[in-house]
């Protein structure tokens, strides 16, 4: 179902000191518009920006390639956490970074959804960043909190149906993946609950765990271990096939619920990143997504790496734009 800078000031300067200041200036547009050396990238600690909680989906993505592609590069690779607004704060802090290869974002779905979500949007997703390449597509599942009652999928909508208005969802923030997911899966339903938004997703499933909240719609990075252990009750994954790792929980259109929704993502560079610095930091992701403790550790989560010929600028640009049009036509006018 396709549903849904500032002002310089100018001040006089000697001849000589000009002559100098111009011999500087042109050495280094040798090396970019950013005044970033492609040939010694990296030589110092590369962090990338998660836009989200730590605990959560995107965070567990992140940390799970942030070692190996640090093997590769030869620099330590760590993950900042930068949560808020659905993503949009960290995403907004990545653009304004030097464009030097020295902060990256990685971001999910969500980089495709806001310019229909937010009026004031403070970054544009596709000037305002260099594409490096896709990561990983995920399935979602939906979830309760232990003891909330219904056995499967059916009884869960029924109970919902039932309870209309008192079921609280918890999700990340307005235009979160959980917050889309949860929105498609009322759409589908035809019914309201109430929407309880948190920083991230690894919050929320601490508050899924302790009762506090009833349902959510998350990631299989965030939800895997706690439905291996029982933890909380699951009843369904909402990609069109059953996911490999969890082959005995039915999808949401075989319990009659139609919904469909993954999760990809993707790593970005701030506008401007000279070219041969964009491809070092693609060429260590693919190389990182190629390891088999990579592999190993995504399939733990249910999910894989993408296809080698998906890590690149490419492919992450037709995905972001294509998203983009489609949640425009789903999602209603910023700030509506």
């Amino acid at each position: 179902m396709a549903i849904p800078r500032t002002a310089r000031h100018a001040r006089l300067v000697p001849p000589a000191a000009a002559a100098l200041v111009l011999g500087i200036a042109l050495a280094g547009c040798s090396s970019g518009s950013s005044g970033a050396d492609p040939a010694s990238y990296p030589d110092d600690t590369i962090e990338v920006i998660v836009p989200f909680a730590a605990g959560g989906p995107t965070d567990t993505v992140t940390r799970i390639v942030a070692e190996p592609m640090g093997a590769e590069l030869g620099q330590q690779v760590v993950v900042q956490n930068v949560e808020g607004a659905g993503g949009t704060v960290g995403a907004g802090e990545a653009s304004q970074a030097d464009p030097d290869g020295y902060t990256a974002l990685l971001h999910h779905i969500g980089m495709s959804t806001a310019p229909s979500l937010y009026a004031d949007l403070n970054f544009d997703p596709v000037e305002d960043f260099e594409p490096v390449g896709l990561v990983t597509e995920v399935p979602m599942t939906i979830i309760s909190r232990p003891g909330l009652g219904p056995a499967d999928m059916d009884e869960l909508v029924s109970y919902i149906e039932e309870n209309e208005g008192s079921i609280t969802l918890a999700h990340a923030g307005v235009g979160s993946a959980s917050n889309l997911c949860g929105l498609l899966l009322e759409d589908a339903l035809g019914v309201d609950v109430q929407e309880v938004p948190y920083d991230g997703t690894g919050p929320a499933m601490t508050d899924i765990l302790g009762g506090q909240v009833d349902i959510m719609c998350d990631q299989t990075t965030n939800t895997a271990s706690q439905i291996t252990s029982g933890a909380v009750d699951v009843y369904a994954v909402t990609t069109p096939e059953r996911v490999e790792v969890f082959p005995d929980i039915p999808t949401a259109q075989e319990e009659g619920v139609d919904l469909e929704v993954s999760v990809w993502h993707g790593l970005y560079l701030p506008a401007g990143t000279p070219e041969e610095i964009v491809e070092t930091l693609r060429a260590s992701l693919e190389t990182a997504l190629a390891d088999q403790a990579v592999i190993d550790a995504l399939a733990d989560l249910g999910t894989a790496p993408v296809a080698a010929d998906q890590v690149t600028p490419d492919a992450l640009s037709t995905r972001l734009q294509e998203q983009i049009d489609l949640w425009a036509e789903v999602l209603p006018e910023p700030g509506s």
